[in-house]
């Protein structure tokens, strides 16, 4: 069974870098072909997908979110995180982490963080 569990702060001052960790448990982020993600839901609004690291280390990013977002991986502790620079209040939002296999479809999800950015 495979499980994902965000971790991070809960209350992020605007301006500064949001930092998330996801750490996976019943399957490596090395094992061909997954892919693993971080979506968010803002109040009120639907899903959006922010960006994913393969198990090969390559990344990808939501075109609007290129310039703010890094993720990144430690395969010793199996855990990836997410980096969101500069919030403003616009980025509040339930931040999942989620595995997604190539040619599929998302199929296992964590149970989600709420990120707050207010001062």
């Amino acid at each position: 069974q495979v499980q994902l569990q965000e971790s991070g702060p809960g209350l992020v001052k605007p301006s500064q870098t949001l930092s998330l960790t996801c750490t996976v448990s019943g399957d490596s982020i090395t094992t061909r072909y997954y892919y693993w993600s971080w979506i968010r839901q803002p109040p009120g609004k639907g899903l959006e997908w922010m960006g994913a690291i393969a198990y090969s280390g390559s990344t990808y990013y939501r075109p609007s979110l290129t310039s703010r977002t890094s993720i990144s991986r430690d395969t010793s502790k199996n855990q990836f995180t997410l980096q969101l620079s500069s919030v403003t209040p616009e980025d509040t939002a339930v931040y999942y982490c989620a595995r997604f296999e190539y040619g599929g479809s998302f199929d296992y999800w964590g149970k989600g963080t709420l990120v707050t950015v207010s001062s």
